[in-house]
């Protein structure tokens, strides 16, 4: 059964990061991302050592990107939370030097991830690559997990409310009305110098919400 990571992990089927507040669930021996759990269920009388077999084979190889429109304008998006809920802050910024972010109160790093995204598309005309380092967003759009949700009527496959709905519910509208939108996951604090861009900015105005 589905819960919520209270911790970041990475995931048992994909090798991609968890971030807290992620849906997880149980696939063999190992925790992953619910829906990579749905997609790999364990085999029925399983034995442990067939378990452990499967546990020390190597790595599966990075799902592959979504396809992005010719010419499509990457985006880097972020966003940062002092506590979960707490004061946090959200940026996009691209290689031309457009940048924008903000802040807000008692909010949580997954909203501010969101946020992001749905600032950056709501700014940037024409065809878009929005890159960010959280696998919620991006698995969202690359797996298809919003039209699970809808056709569920905004519920989860654990039949729990999809959080963050209002920040949910416009960004999936606008990247479908718009068509050309598609979304590739980077590692965090991983050298990416766009990536560190949007982190000091979301950071930045976490601080600066917490001081206000």
């Amino acid at each position: 059964m589905p819960m919520t990571a209270k911790y970041a992990t990475t995931c048992g089927v994909c090798g991609s990061p968890v971030s807290p507040g992620e849906e997880i669930a149980r696939s063999g021996e190992r925790w992953a991302h619910a829906v990579c759990a749905e997609a790999t269920p364990a085999k029925a009388g399983a034995t442990k050592a067939g378990a452990s077999k499967a546990a020390s084979k190597p790595t599966k190889p990075a799902r592959p990107d979504m396809p992005a429109a010719e010419g499509a304008l990457e985006v880097w998006t972020d966003g940062a939370c002092s506590g979960n809920p707490g004061p946090g802050g959200w940026a996009w910024a691209t290689r031309d030097g457009r940048q924008a972010s903000g802040g807000e109160l008692g909010t949580t790093n997954q909203r501010m991830e969101i946020r992001a995204a749905l600032e950056a598309v709501r700014a940037l005309e024409g065809p878009l690559v929005v890159v960010s380092d959280s696998t919620y967003v991006v698995n969202c759009f690359r797996d298809g997990w919003w039209k699970g949700w809808i056709a569920r009527g905004w519920t989860t496959s654990a039949k729990k409310p999809v959080v963050s709905r209002d920040l949910w519910e416009p960004l999936i509208t606008l990247v479908n009305e718009r068509g050309d939108v598609s979304f590739r996951w980077t590692k965090g604090h991983s050298g990416d110098e766009m990536n560190d861009l949007v982190d000091k900015l979301a950071v930045e105005q976490s601080k600066a919400v917490s001081a206000s």
